[in-house]
């Protein structure tokens, strides 16, 4: 990222304090809407995500219609994945099966941070939430935008497995009733007289067809 930040064809973004995962991702938004980019991708800076997928994402984004091309870690397995920690892959899976249910999704992997947007789209979706749980809120406004989404496929790595959240966070229990509470703050936003449960979902693809 360093050596990145030093070209000329290259903008870093950068907050004076910090305003956490969410913020990070909403300034990412909010700066391809200003500049008309047409698709924006996401990864995380934790080593989780290979670069060298992007033009794939970006492939998919444009040329198989959809709003939103969102990476999965349990779609498919790769030689060489990691074994989650256990505590993170349980949370993943309550979280994953509640929005399915609720948002009338058929997600694998709500938390993937590997995405790639149509930047047109972003403007639909009134992100609010700055910390872990933003992905949460994002699948609830990208339900009831009706967006379309596919999954991809992407190797699951882990290189720290002892990695905190922070805090209370560390606590499963805790964590839970963290991205609940969002969950239904999101819910609460959005009109409830559209779809189930309050949305309209667009759907999701999870292999391109």
């Amino acid at each position: 990222s360093a050596l990145l930040a030093k070209r000329r064809d290259i903008s870093v973004l950068s907050h004076g304090e910090n305003q956490g995962y969410g913020g990070a991702l909403v300034s990412a938004f909010e700066y391809a809407i200003k500049n008309d980019f047409d698709v924006l991708v996401t990864i995380d800076c934790d080593g989780q995500h290979e670069p060298q997928r992007i033009p794939d994402f970006v492939e998919a984004c444009l040329q198989l219609n959809v709003d939103i091309v969102s990476g999965s870690r349990y779609l498919e397995e790769f030689a060489g994945d990691s074994s989650a920690p256990e505590q993170r892959r349980r949370v993943n899976q309550i979280i994953t099966a509640e929005l399915n249910e609720r948002l009338g999704l058929r997600l694998t992997d709500a938390f993937c941070g590997f995405k790639a947007y149509r930047v047109s789209q972003l403007k639909k979706l009134n992100i609010s939430e700055t910390g872990y749980a933003m992905p949460l809120e994002l699948w609830v406004h990208v339900a009831h935008a009706g967006l379309q989404v596919v999954e991809r496929p992407v190797p699951r790595i882990y290189l720290d497995n002892t990695r905190s959240f922070g805090g209370e966070l560390d606590d499963m229990s805790v964590r839970l009733d963290y991205y609940h509470l969002v969950i239904n703050r999101a819910l609460d936003a959005v009109d409830t007289s559209a779809g189930k449960c309050g949305v309209g979902c667009g759907g999701v693809r999870n292999k391109p067809e």
